[in-house]
């Protein structure tokens, strides 16, 4: 008995880590791949070629 209400809290608390964090993660997502995007276009944008 009391191991089934354990896992029912269990399995709330998860879902609820899982909605909080959810915001966090599509944020650093957005901001982790615009940083990638412009360094890459400086790196190209920055080299010169030597013919």
């Amino acid at each position: 008995m009391l191991r089934s209400i354990a896992d029912v809290l269990r399995m709330i608390g998860s879902a609820i880590a899982t909605v909080v964090t959810l915001p966090f993660r599509l944020l650093a997502r957005l901001f982790g791949g615009a940083s990638r995007s412009a360094s890459r276009g400086t790196s190209r944008g920055g080299r010169t070629r030597h013919v």
